[in-house]
């Protein structure tokens, strides 16, 4: 069954220049599609256009009437003074207005019922029931602790949240809205590793048809089923995930070179023939009609067109030599807001060299730590640098001093070099023409992390440290910076929550969790199996009580049914362990999780009997 069907789509801003260029595909129920693409090539109009917010040009447009289908880059205003927790249970809002007029019959058939009120009564606990009602504190409690929404946020005003954060309550409004078609534009660019592997999870668990713009290559190749490439309005199909993807693609472009390379030589072949029979056939019309006739053959000739090549960044690095062993070392480093501490008694080493990932859930103080590495923080303890030292700095959020100023006064000013030097490092990043005399303050945020690559680059450095580096940028971009950063032989420190860049570049990895940072002398894929291995070795129940020290003299019978009901204990566990991994992984399925948690209801009230023989058991020896 077609859950989306778009045909012949057209949408222009500007007449004469169509966004959308006859744009045509279709989604199956059940698929879960990534849609790629270079930023500002349509694929948000596309999702506005599919939720019905912004019209079209010409061609149709197809939903199934009979889904539901949410956008969760549509963020709704809500009432004032609404907070988060008002906020995800507004998804239940049918249902919590059919538990109101619950309770209000309930005080109505206090001294007696009429038939009718007793048939309104049925009919709204059968939809409360249906609608999960009786799931919904479960249901909106497993998203916050997946999404990282805390209890303290949940507290909050909406009002009074950061954009992130709204995109984040936002997006679990949706999952709680039980929505048939989920269009999901950058979902992971305000989650941290955690919560973004949360969602991966849901989303290989959901029933539905999900639609996906993201330029998290990771997430892509958990989620994706396969990928629609918007290229020049048009859609490219590829039936396959990220990785998928590039190997398609690099072989459509190789088959493609070749076809033109041949037909470009056929055609090269056939003019010099057709131009000597000419030449002789000068006075002989039966070669000049052959040389006509081949030339005619020429015309017909399908010709391919030659594929085109993404620019490439010629930039590298402009370093500076590093003599000794240590780049920097710290000592007891501690970080304190009030009586809130981010991390304590730190104490790091690092050599020339070294590539490390500071890996960490949102909030726990990553930059906060870079910026006391930088001294743009105050913090306890010691900070050495080697003496030959020097640093560059990309911050998560880029400032200018000056953001009315070109990108090429920019760099005459700021780097203080020749107009020639600033043209060229200017083209190294792909700004290019009249790109160069675009005001900085204009420049997409994808573009000011590129400039102050840029920047960064013609200084002669041998630590360069990166905060969040490919957040927002589009996959070009995201790989140009990493063509430069791989020429770059020095220290790299970065924060990073891009797995495909950390797996990229990351040799050791520092985790910040707790106060604490742990040390991982490896790369992303062995960590992630460490911590792997760490959560499969942890107890799955609750680890059992202090057993009493047994006095002598007990009887063998007693003995007998204190180790028998330890055994049962043992199992029934193991049976409520083996639930909640099995109510973990339904998430999306309500029915089966209904039946799910009152089965787990029943083996620990199971549970909690046995427990009770075996104290009386023990007590009785």
């Amino acid at each position: 069954m077609v859950d989306i069907s778009v045909n012949n789509l057209t949408k222009f801003f500007v007449i004469g220049e169509n966004l959308l260029d006859g744009l045509s595909f279709e989604i199956q129920e059940g698929e879960c599609v990534a849609v790629l693409g270079r930023n500002g090539c349509g694929k948000t109009t596309l999702f506005k256009i599919l939720s019905g917010e912004m019209d079209y040009d010409e061609g149709e447009v197809y939903i199934n009437p009979n889904k539901r289908l949410g956008l969760i880059s549509q963020i709704p205003q809500f009432p004032f003074g609404f907070t988060v927790e008002d906020v995800l249970r507004s998804a239940y809002a049918g249902i919590l207005k059919a538990k109101k007029r619950m309770e209000a019959l309930e005080q109505e058939m206090l001294h007696g019922a009429t038939p009718e009120q007793l048939r309104e009564y049925d009919n709204l606990t059968n939809r409360f029931q249906s609608g999960g009602g009786y799931e919904m504190d479960v249901e909106v409690d497993k998203i916050c602790n997946g999404l990282g929404i805390t209890p303290e946020q949940r507290t909050q005003e909406f009002d009074s949240l950061s954009g992130g954060e709204r995109t984040r309550v936002n997006l679990g409004r949706l999952l709680l809205e039980k929505t048939d078609i989920l269009l999901l534009d950058e979902p992971t660019n305000h989650l941290d590793l955690r919560s973004v592997e949360w969602l991966e999870s849901y989303i290989n668990s959901f029933k539905g048809t999900v639609l996906a713009i993201s330029h998290d290559r990771y997430f892509i190749d958990r989620i994706a089923d396969r990928v629609i490439e918007i290229t020049d309005g048009h859609a490219e199909f590829y039936s396959g995930n990220y990785s998928f993807y590039m190997d398609e693609k690099q072989a459509r472009f190789d088959l493609q070179l070749k076809q033109y390379e041949q037909e470009q030589a056929k055609l090269k072949q056939l003019g010099y023939t057709v131009e000597r029979m000419k030449g002789w056939g000068i006075n002989n019309r039966t070669l000049y009609r052959r040389a006509m006739s081949i030339q005619h053959r020429m015309e017909r000739i399908r010709k391919t067109e030659k594929p085109k090549t993404e620019k490439k960044m010629k930039a590298t690095f402009g370093e500076k030599d590093f003599s000794g062993d240590v780049v920097f070392k710290m000592k007891g480093v501690s970080k304190s807001f009030g009586e809130r501490t981010l991390f304590s008694d730190v104490s790091l080493t690092v050599e020339g060299g070294e590539r490390i990932a500071i890996l960490g859930d949102n909030g726990t103080g990553k930059s906060t730590f870079l910026k006391c590495l930088l001294g743009e923080d105050d913090f306890g303890g010691k900070i050495q640098f080697g003496p030959t030292v020097k640093w560059g700095y990309l911050p998560q959020i880029i400032h200018f001093d000056h953001p009315e100023r070109t990108l090429y006064d920019t760099m005459l000013y700021e780097k203080n070099c020749s107009p020639q030097t600033a043209r060229d490092r200017l083209g190294a990043f792909l700004f290019q023409g009249e790109d160069v005399f675009k005001t900085v303050g204009t420049l997409s945020g994808g573009e000011q992390s590129r400039l102050r690559l840029c920047m960064l680059m013609d200084e002669k450095i041998n630590l360069l440290i990166l905060d969040e580096p490919t957040n927002h940028l589009d996959i070009a971009s995201r790989e140009w910076i990493e063509a430069a950063i791989e020429e770059f032989e020095g220290v790299l420190l970065f924060v990073s929550h891009d797995r495909y860049f950390i797996e990229k570049f990351a040799e050791r990895i520092w985790l910040l969790e707790d106060g604490q940072i742990r040390d991982f002398a490896c790369g992303y894929a062995k960590y992630r199996s460490i911590l792997e291995h760490e959560a499969a070795a942890k107890p799955q129940s609750s680890p059992p009580k202090e057993r009493k020290e047994k006095p002598k003299g007990g009887t063998k019978e007693q003995e007998k049914l204190i180790r028998r009901l330890e055994r049962d204990i043992e199992k029934q566990e193991t049976v409520i362990a083996e639930l909640d991994q099995q109510i973990e992984s339904a998430a999306a399925d309500y029915q089966l999780l209904t039946q799910l948690l009152t089965q787990k209801e029943t083996e620990e009230a199971l549970l909690l009997e046995l427990m009770e023989q075996w104290e009386a058991a023990q007590e009785s020896v």
